[in-house]
């Protein structure tokens, strides 16, 4: 395959500027049980590729299933891009590469019977629905992913890379009136089919902590200091701030230009995010991204300026900057786009003790519900909550939200925890009709000052 693709790019190198092929081999086995119904089942594979051109400023693309019609479709691609062109691209320069990256796995998940597979998510299945008759319902899912990628270009670069993704998830469901809560166990990895195994305890917390949210109180809408939990601080920081640093939302929206300009202060000093390919075991974990450029850790905020984004080859040569490994395509079927990795807020010093001692009235924000965001503007719903009264950490309160701006937020934190964790689950983020690539997210516990929640 790698000389297919290599002389392929070879030959259609002096009909455009630019042609890059990527093939991709990929399988897969998903489980899933709803109540007590196993309703998902099953194995599937793919294969098929893709050809990018760039001629005088535009690209043509094609995806195709037929590989052995690649160098048909390479033709394709460039006739495209050849219609389109208006203008000039400049693509930011990296070093041609060969290479060939092979898994290294703690646990292979290829390794484990489909049996084996379907009898432990049926033991978490019927621990949910067996721990109290409140439990009314449950949802556990399990996939793995194994890929092979190809990909060569016309500078040279010719690359074929494994990787695999592991997730899944244990929720459990009470009903009550019109009342419905859930709370989830979910398990991530790169290289370890071990996240799966041994859920039982988090499971039967999980149980319990449902059914407590069944009697808790709304929380009282208002300003207060909020502390959020690791989970809900990487879910903040990639979906708030994270979307925001990728080049290509920057450099096609002025405004966002205004906002996002390098060296702008958004925080105190102790403020420091990254975005990482290189975290071995995060589904976010890639040498390579899919231009193959070399993936990076890479600074966001540092000591709390603006100090990077995340680059495509064509954004980073179009903003005078350098490639960060960002370029990523959720299959064979979509062009890379600027996306996030592994997305963090660095971690602190402060102990959670010390964070909440001197709060007379505030909120513990703990997981994510998900949310949404409209550029700087941002709404969260925490997973549940707690009250902070006269330093310590009080009784539990439901349907939490939390939304502001994000420039004023990362301005008013005011404690980074000294416990960084990060939180791999079976989503994803999803940018431009891909949904949903596989990512990660994480951080230490943060402080934060005058934060709307809104409740009851």
């Amino acid at each position: 395959m790698r000389d297919s693709i290599r002389a392929v790019a070879r030959k259609l190198k002096t009909k455009c500027d630019y042609i890059e092929v990527r093939v991709e081999e990929m399988s897969e086995t998903s489980i899933r049980f709803s109540r007590k119904e196993l309703d998902t089942l099953g194995t599937k594979a793919e294969y098929g590729g893709c050809v990018r051109c760039l001629v005088d400023g535009s690209w043509g693309f094609c995806s195709f299933n037929e590989v052995e019609r690649m160098e048909e479709f390479a033709e394709a691609a460039a006739a495209q891009a050849r219609l389109l062109g208006h203008g000039k691209t400049v693509l930011a320069e990296i070093e041609p590469v060969e290479d060939e990256v092979t898994l290294s796995l703690k646990k292979d998940p290829r390794g484990i019977f489909l049996n084996e597979k379907v009898a432990l998510m049926r033991g978490y299945n019927d621990v949910i629905l067996g721990y109290s008759p409140k439990i009314t319902s449950s949802i556990v899912l399990y996939f793995d992913r194994h890929h092979t990628v190809w990909f060569g270009n016309s500078e040279g670069i010719n690359i074929v890379q494994e990787k695999m993704d592991i997730a899944g998830m244990c929720a459990a469901i009470c009903a009550e009136g019109n009342k419905t809560r859930t709370q989830r166990v979910i398990f991530a990895s790169s290289d370890d089919y071990g996240c799966a195994e041994g859920l039982e305890a988090k499971v039967r917390e999980v149980c319990q902590l449902t059914i407590n949210q069944l009697s808790a109180p709304k929380v009282k809408s208002g300003r207060y200091t909020v502390i959020a939990d690791p989970g809900l601080t990487g879910v903040f920081i990639h979906e708030a701030f994270g979307h925001l640093s990728e080049a290509d939302n920057v450099y096609e929206n002025k405004k966002l230009q205004e906002l996002m300009t390098l060296g702008a202060e958004y925080g105190s000093e102790k403020l420091n995010v990254y975005d990482t390919g290189l975290k071995k075991g995060s589904r976010g974990y890639l040498k390579y991204d899919d231009e193959g450029v070399p993936t990076e850790k890479t600074y966001l905020i540092k000591e709390g300026k603006l100090v990077g984004r995340l680059h495509s080859r064509e954004t980073a040569g179009a903003m005078g900057e350098k490639p960060t490994g960002s370029a990523r395509a959720l299959s064979y079927r979509f062009p890379p786009i600027c996306r996030m990795r592994n997305t963090c807020v660095e971690q602190g010093e402060v102990p959670l003790e010390e964070m909440v001692k001197d709060i007379d009235l505030g909120v513990y924000a703990v997981g994510s519900t998900g949310g949404e965001t409209q550029h700087e503007l941002f709404t969260f719903g925490a997973e549940r909550g707690y009250m902070i009264r006269n330093g310590k950490i009080a009784e539990m309160v439901r349907d939490v939200t939390l939304s502001g701006n994000v420039f004023s937020t990362l301005k008013n934190i005011v404690a980074i925890g000294n416990d960084q964790t990060a939180f791999d689950g079976p989503g994803g983020c999803g940018k431009g009709g891909q949904m949903p690539l596989p990512v990660g997210h994480g951080g230490p516990h943060i402080r934060m000052r005058d934060v709307i929640i809104g409740g009851e």
